[in-house]
């Protein structure tokens, strides 16, 4: 395959312009796989916190290509022996490709149905798709080379480096792009200094010692990103319910229960028996259709959910200091007693990142390090000379919430224990 005759340019809000020069990637960003991207958030639920958050994994996906792209054509410009140039198509197409497995509402649906983007992402790659068919076109092997890279079991670890490690530009793209459509300023990291360290040495990709300080402040970005926006107690509310949706939904099937509206594919989806052409159908323009008409379903629990999940009448929280598992199985008793259902009306949340982790054994931190080189071309893990790093690696802050429906809870609030009705007394 060839370069194009005239190279394709995307205006990017986040990087300005992104950069086609390939005709394989060319076809690859017009495979329908890829243009499904364009109806899956890259947020999930954090539209409902931050109204700006309406920007998909498609845009992301272009930009993790872009920066990739970037890091390549720096490493040929400079004729860095240690980067080997064959792999060039490779890494572009994994790091476009990367979340192309993603569903609708990407880690609430995971959990729900114990799925992994990157497993439907590998089978959409080496199944009879759209994709693949392009990507054979570079030879019969080569879609499961790209497949290879997002597994991370691809023998030139560089290449996985350059897509997934602790600053890769999947991670680079993700905190530019959600700060600028969140409007913050949390993640606006100097990526440009960053790229310009990027080293290729030894089989990974390292930074230049003097960039050291560009690097801090992308590990404090990503640090604020997590609590500020990721992490934001709203945006936990509105996943708790979208997870109780799915949950009380794939009950309601197992039961026999009849659906007014049932699309293809949720009752595969309920069956975990999705082909990769069903899985491909799902959207969040689908899903959120069956929300709305659900809202009127026969089983009050799931409308009474879809509902607050429509209409953004989110659970309240209360945020705690400590976990009393004592406590917890006192209020969920007290809850069954005052006619509340407490497996829905009471979770408890706990969020939990490591901005940087260096607390495991070395061998299950390769890859996952951030090394420095030095003048005298010798490599350190940054958290060694790092202080800034070092106070950061390992944080885990130890907040609890508590979520509950408070109309539900208000109805019955004066029949609560006096010391149960002060932990609810402080709701947010």
């Amino acid at each position: 395959m060839h370069n194009l005759r005239e190279e394709k340019v995307f205006k990017d809000p986040v990087h300005n312009y992104i950069h086609v020069q390939d005709e394989l990637i060319w076809l690859l960003i017009n495979t329908k796989e890829f243009q499904r991207l364009r109806r899956i958030r890259q947020l999930g639920t954090s539209y409902l916190t931050f109204h700006g958050a309406e920007h998909s994994r498609f845009s992301h996906s272009l930009g993790v290509y872009e920066i990739t792209r970037r890091i390549i054509s720096q490493f040929e410009r400079n004729n860095y022996p240690d980067w080997p140039k064959e792999e060039r198509l490779v890494a572009l197409c994994a790091a476009l490709l990367h979340d192309l497995g993603h569903g609708p509402f990407s880690h609430s649906i995971e959990q729900a149905f114990d799925m992994n983007h990157e497993d439907w992402t590998c089978r959409i790659l080496l199944g009879d798709t759209e994709v693949g068919h392009v990507l054979k076109r570079m030879g019969e092997d080569f879609p499961d080379k790209v497949a290879s890279v997002i597994r991370k079991d691809y023998p030139n670890e560089i290449v996985v480096n350059l897509v997934t490690s602790p600053l890769d530009a999947d991670r680079m793209d993700y905190l530019l792009r959600d700060a600028y459509f969140t409007g913050v300023n949390y993640g606006t990291i100097d990526m440009d200094r960053i790229l310009r360290m990027l080293r290729p040495y030894r089989g990974r990709i390292v930074v230049k010692e003097t960039g050291m300080h560009a690097v801090e402040d992308y590990l404090m970005s990503r640090y604020q990103m997590y609590w500020q926006i990721y992490f934001h107690p709203v945006t936990r509310s509105s996943e708790i319910i979208l997870r109780q949706i799915f949950r009380r939904a794939k009950e309601l099937y197992a039961e026999g229960y009849s659906f007014s509206f049932l699309p293809n594919p949720l009752p595969g989806l309920f069956n975990s028996e999705l082909t990769v052409q069903q899985y491909l159908l799902l959207d969040e323009a689908l899903i959120q259709t069956a929300f709305m008409q659900w809202k009127n379903e026969a089983d009050s629990l799931l409308a009474d959910l879809c509902t607050r999940f429509m209409d953004r009448k989110l659970y309240k929280y209360v945020e705690l200091d400590s976990l009393d598992l004592e406590k917890i199985r006192e209020i969920r008793e007290e809850f069954r007693k005052l006619g509340l259902n407490p497996d829905y009306d009471l979770i408890i949340d706990f969020p939990t990142d490591l901005p940087y982790d260096v607390s495991r054994p070395d061998e299950e931190l390769r890859g996952k390090q951030i090394l420095l080189l030095d003048k005298q071309e010798r490599l350190v893990e940054i958290s060694e000379v790092s202080d800034i790093v070092r106070s950061i690696s390992g944080i885990q802050r130890g907040k609890f919430y508590l979520y509950f429906p408070d109309n539900k809870l208000q109805a019955v609030y004066s029949q609560l224990p006096a010391d149960l009705a002060r932990i609810f007394g402080q709701e947010t």
